[in-house]
């Protein structure tokens, strides 16, 4: 990943859930700063993800961005647009997207009740 890209992936992670991507890894409780950030987040949070990278990226190939400058400004702006409609699900659903539930930790709490209930 050149360094562009990882300006822009802050950025968009900044502007669709308020935090640059190490406050969310503090925010999820990851010990190790060096874990994937997506293995841990819930689906939501991964539909926004993506919703704000693919918007960056049209929007950087349709407004044909050059240089540094450029590319930050449509990062900013796909985050927005992921950022506004995570802000109107949150409104509908009265329930906060941005969470500090773990899929990994969820998805190892279903095992072991799936073990559970067949023994």
């Amino acid at each position: 990943m050149c360094a562009s890209e990882v300006v822009a992936s802050l950025c968009v992670s900044k502007a669709t859930f308020g935090k640059m991507v190490e406050e969310y890894k503090q925010f999820k409780g990851l010990q190790n700063l060096n874990q994937n950030l997506r293995d841990h987040m819930t689906d939501w949070e991964l539909i926004f993800s993506m919703l704000g990278e693919k918007a960056t990226t049209d929007i950087t190939r349709t407004r044909a961005a050059q240089g540094f400058n450029e590319s930050k400004q449509a990062a900013k702006r796909g985050g927005q647009i992921a950022q506004n409609a995570r802000t109107e699900l949150e409104q509908e659903t009265g329930e906060s997207v941005v969470s500090k539930e773990n899929y990994l930790y969820l998805a190892e709490k279903k095992k072991k009740k799936l073990i559970e209930t067949k023994t």
